[in-house]
């Protein structure tokens, strides 16, 4: 009996055949495409991790875990590590937490202008990240708006030069992030607010309870899946973060290495010198390796709070 109805499970009609087909040849070209530039790039990365690489006479030559112990005894790479990590640390809670906060609020009833907020504030995200990279570099300028503002209101003497201190060069990439990623992700989060019955806060206001126990209470629970995104894809983000301290630092991570990111590193002993390849091939699969287990120790960790 149980042949019979393996074979029946297996005698597509003809019409199942054509279905079946049709679905292959649909997904032939997004499987070209992700086995070329994704699975196969990933799998040559691995291979160059292990070799010293000359691209220009195309030579490579085994080396071993050579390129992995390097990373260990590497002073610059410690370096990438702390101001990438510290850059994740402090940039992932804050946009998270402003996102939902300001999400909250502007789902509320009776709040005037809220769709004209709305649009200004989702300005930033529409804005190319270098634009807004150059745009802040002239903000926090010494001779910037930023400076003028603290020294009217007496907080310091002297002009700070935020962009060559490495105090506080880093600092300012931060604020720049958070500022531009905030409108992305409170937008996400509006749009999962309007499922929320609002006869959930009426019955809770009718317990007595206040605007902040409403978030704590219902907003925060209700939306914990969709924080769970926010922060993965504001781990990954701010983990790969390139471009900005590329265009900060002219693509050196100075001031003294203060905006050296992981990604601006692979960067520069990918193609900015001779034969390191290999030691940038083996710094990517570090560097996904850190992603993949920072992504699972912060999903693991709102599971759990919820």
């Amino acid at each position: 009996g149980d042949n019979t109805m393996e074979r029946k499970k297996h005698n597509y009609t003809k019409s199942q055949w054509q279905e079946i087909r049709q679905a292959w040849l649909f997904l032939a070209p997004a499987i070209i495409v992700v086995g070329i530039f994704f699975v196969l790039a990933v799998l040559f990365a691995f291979y160059l991790s292990f070799n010293d690489v000359n691209l220009f006479t195309n030579t490579f030559s085994f080396k071993g875990i050579e390129n992995y112990v390097r990373i260990f005894t590497d002073q610059k790479a410690r370096i990438a590590l702390r101001n990438t990590a510290t850059f994740a640390l402090v940039v992932v809670p804050l946009q998270t937490i402003f996102a939902l906060i300001i999400a909250y609020i502007l789902s509320s009833r009776g709040i005037k202008g809220k769709k004209l907020f709305r649009m200004i504030y989702f300005l930033p995200t529409l804005t190319s990240s270098s634009a807004l990279t150059i745009i802040f570099m002239f903000i926090f300028n010494i001779y910037g708006p930023v400076n003028d503002l603290f020294m009217n209101l007496g907080f310091y003497s002297e002009p700070i030069n935020f962009l060559q201190e490495p105090a506080y060069a880093l600092k300012v990439i931060m604020v720049m992030n958070i500022w531009s990623t905030v409108p992305y992700y409170m937008t996400i989060y509006l749009a999962s607010l309007v499922d929320l019955p609002h006869s959930l806060y009426e019955a809770a206001e009718i317990d007595g309870a206040t605007t902040v126990d409403k978030l704590r209470y219902i907003t925060i629970p209700y939306l914990r899946p969709i924080t769970t995104y926010v922060l993965l894809t504001g781990i990954i983000g701010t983990f790969q973060m390139f471009d900005q301290a590329y265009i900060f630092s002219n693509g050196s991570g100075g001031p003294n290495n203060s905006t050296l990111t992981l990604s601006l590193m692979i960067y520069q002993y990918a193609f900015g010198q001779m034969n390191t390849m290999g030691y940038a091939a083996a710094l990517a699969i570090v560097l996904a390796i850190i992603i993949f287990t920072t992504s699972l120790l912060a999903e693991k960790l709102n599971k759990e709070r919820g």
